[in-house]
């Protein structure tokens, strides 16, 4: 076993890039100033930094720049863009649709507002983790404002068809916001070709910082109304107030720049490395691949492993495999994945779930230390005779 665990865990963040660090140094010293200083060289130097990061961010999603909102993470893009429509159009109406299967962000986002006179419709999925369209048809009201769905699932590596998706909610006359977290950066994202009206992002899942992301906030007409959730200052057009975090913008926006230029490369390099992953774990008795294999992630594989008590068994696997059994933020708790109960595994079979998540350092060694480690640790775990609670 390797002294340190190997990291499979890209999901839940990736290192920053050496290209990516090296842009970002100048602004925690030399160029210190505040973007919002516009009476010197030190905020000039600050805000034309900005500005290039805004449209590197809006070049690889094919947005423009002007529609860039950048903000200390995904989860304040998310709460800006589900919150910031719900209230801004609470005269339209009180219904906003989403699914089982989003990331707590936008759950408890929308549980919040449940309980502040909002209708929230949760759509169950199939095995699959996908959505029948024609429940989603049926849910619209007149009174619906907001559907939200993911581009593509944090546990599964599931893309979802979002393109039908913002389809459906435009004949509705509904804006349509989606969770691109996993997706902006891995694979191809352009807004306008999926009609997408508003979109989360996040640095630090694509080789950038942590502490800073974006909400891609649709310009063109009719226009779209949200509310903003910080004020005070006037930062951002007014949507997000608060002095800009300039080194980290820098930091997403050639993070951003490198994923445009290098997302195909990798993917292709890292599917293959998934599918050789696969190949070595499926032949353990009891493993089974969750969600569609077809439309996901490349460099993401989901793996159950039957008769194997959970807890124990990440412990074990932790030791020298960096990995989670579900979403990093929920990692914390005992409760099973509810993303994959959704999709109908029980409980004993989703705690005893592995979420692989490749990367750009990830090489074949990786996964031939990968398919060993848990070979060994579920042969331990079988032959064992203790008795987990």
């Amino acid at each position: 076993m390797k002294s340190y665990p190997t990291y499979l865990d890209h999901n839940a963040t990736t290192p920053c890039h050496p290209t990516v660090l090296e842009a970002m140094m100048p602004y925690f010293g030399t160029h210190f100033g505040n973007a919002s200083s516009s009476h010197h060289p030190y905020g000039w130097m600050a805000e034309e930094a900005v500005e290039m990061a805004r449209e590197q961010v809006a070049e690889l999603i094919g947005a423009q720049a002007k529609e860039i909102v950048f903000t200390s993470g995904a989860t304040e893009a998310i709460n800006l863009a589900i919150r910031g429509v719900a209230w801004a159009n609470k005269a339209k109406g009180n219904h906003l649709i989403t699914l089982e299967t989003e990331h707590s962000a936008v759950l408890d986002t929308m549980k919040s507002l449940s309980k502040q006179g909002f209708e929230i419709s949760y759509l169950p999925v199939n095995e699959d983790g996908l959505v029948s369209q024609e429940l989603l048809k049926k849910t619209f009201r007149k009174t619906t404002i907001l559907l939200a769905a993911m581009f593509a699932n944090n546990e599964t590596g599931l893309v979802l068809p979002v393109g039908e998706m913002a389809a459906m909610a435009k004949q509705n006359e509904v804006l349509f916001f989606t969770d691109g977290v996993q997706a902006v950066g891995k694979i191809p994202v352009d807004v306008r070709e999926a009609g997408i009206d508003l979109m989360a992002l996040s640095a630090h899942k694509m080789y950038g910082p942590k502490g800073v992301g974006a909400l891609y906030l649709r310009k063109s007409q009719p226009h779209i109304a949200l509310e903003p959730q910080i004020t005070g200052g006037g930062q951002e057009t007014g949507r997000r107030s608060g002095t800009l975090n300039v080194p980290g913008i820098v930091g997403l926006g050639k993070a951003a720049e490198l994923a445009l230029n290098e997302f195909q490369e990798d993917a292709l390099r890292l599917s293959a490395l998934r599918d050789e992953l696969e190949e070595g774990l499926l032949q353990i008795s009891g493993s089974e691949v969750n969600g569609s294999r077809k439309n996901r992630l490349p460099h993401v594989s989901n793996i159950s492993f039957k008769g194997i008590p959970g807890k124990p068994f990440l412990l074990r696997i932790n030791k020298g495999l960096a990995v989670s059994s579900g979403a990093a933020c929920s990692s914390i708790t005992d409760k099973p994945s509810h993303v994959l109960t959704s999709m109908g595994l029980d409980a004993e079979t989703a705690m005893a779930t592995l979420r692989f998540s490749l990367g750009k350092s990830t090489n074949s060694e990786d996964i031939a230390h990968a398919i060993d480690w848990v070979r060994e640790v579920h042969r331990d775990l079988k032959q064992s005779s203790v008795s987990y609670s």
